[in-house]
């Protein structure tokens, strides 16, 4: 690619904003140009504003310490310096959704992160090793919109990563009945240890929301275009816990499936480790090389040593074997603020832009 686009981080200060900043230093394809937050961030440069809340491993990128930190609401002068941005925004639904849509409408194409949109009709929502034949649905919603050029485009939950692409690559074999219960890290809550110490040697057996989208999201992602919007699949039937535990990144997921017509355990694996999905082939910037590894020891995967495979973008698979009450029952583990969060979205983004959906201005 000749020539950059420019990209604005709306939400720019938070974790996941954060973790945008981070995975997009030396991009190939994306500049960060605006860096965009709340108005009692604004004006200030990102070092300023960040603070002493920069959360990530890495130094704060020499490349963003310097940019004026613009207020997100500045919808028109935001977008006009843009050619699509990302949207890490903390606000409620309702009005994520019309905040999203007003970026949009300035033809501005919006790559979210936020839930807010995820079950609006014409809105994809898309893991792009997965689903990314929904990105159809752009031309029905920019009619809605009335754009030509500006859409909105979501990434799903952070926990289904670490099971829904180790079931779609078995999905032939007729999923029945899925049971699913993640272990989240803290990070999905926004928090490091240091934000949250009575995290530190406890467990919480809720997280609001979470299980529900984790139910109903693999549905959407397996459904299709019909009558211009996305249509849920209506099977497997998904049921979920959902669990914080006291690490900071990696979702684990203990997951037991039935089949129609059960798979041996080497057919499973050969799915696993031989899947491949359009970014693989289009040989994205952010694409793992393999999305989906299986590992044979009884002990792994283990958030410590193998949440940052492939960069914290491929999926790691474990302990498959076969259940006295279901077929089979295996251990899944997925980076949530990479794969989970930011680089999904990233990912995503490349894969809009592979497909002709985002473009210079």
């Amino acid at each position: 690619m000749s020539e950059k686009l420019n990209v604005a981080i709306l939400g720019g200060t938070g974790m996941v904003g954060q973790r945008f900043i981070s995975l997009l230093e030396g991009h190939p394809w994306f500049d960060v140009k605006v860096i965009a937050a709340s108005s009692r961030s604004a004006q200030k440069t990102y070092e300023e504003a960040v603070g002493g809340r920069w959360k990530m491993s890495n130094d704060i990128p020499e490349g963003v310490k310097d940019i004026v930190v613009q207020d997100l609401h500045d919808i028109e002068n935001v977008a006009s310096q843009v050619d699509f941005c990302f949207s890490a925004v903390d606000m409620g639904k309702e009005e994520i959704k019309a905040f999203e849509d007003s970026y949009a409408k300035t033809e501005t194409p919006v790559v979210s992160n936020n839930s807010a949109h995820r079950w609006t009709p014409d809105v994809p929502m898309v893991v792009p090793e997965i689903n990314p034949e929904h990105y159809g649905v752009i031309e029905y919603q920019r009619q809605r919109l009335g754009t030509k050029r500006g859409f909105v485009a979501v990434k799903p939950n952070c926990s289904i990563q670490s099971y829904t692409p180790a079931l779609h690559a078995v999905r032939d074999f007729g999923i029945k009945q899925v049971v699913a219960t993640t272990y989240q890290a803290i990070s999905g809550a926004g928090k490091t240890f240091r934000d949250w110490p009575e995290m530190e040697g406890n467990v919480i057996p809720y997280i609001g929301g979470e299980e529900e989208k984790s139910e109903k999201e693999p549905l959407r992602l397996w459904g299709h275009i019909e009558n211009k919007v996305i249509v849920p699949a209506k099977a497997p039937l998904i049921t979920t816990q959902c669990i914080r535990v006291p690490v900071l990144n990696g979702h684990t997921a203990a997951v037991f499936v039935n089949f129609d017509k059960k798979p041996s355990r080497e057919e499973i694996i050969d799915r696993w480790v031989n899947f491949k999905g359009k970014p693989q082939e289009e040989n994205l910037p952010s694409a793992p090389k393999q999305f989906i590894r299986y590992m044979e020891e009884d002990d792994r995967p283990q958030v410590r040593l193998d949440v940052d495979y492939e960069r914290g973008m491929g999926v790691t698979m474990g302990r498959l074997r076969e259940d006295t009450l279901f077929d089979y029952k295996f251990v899944g583990l997925s980076h949530n603020t990479v794969r989970g969060a930011a680089g999904g979205a990233i990912l995503s983004a490349e894969m809009l832009k592979a497909l002709g959906y985002i473009e210079k201005k």
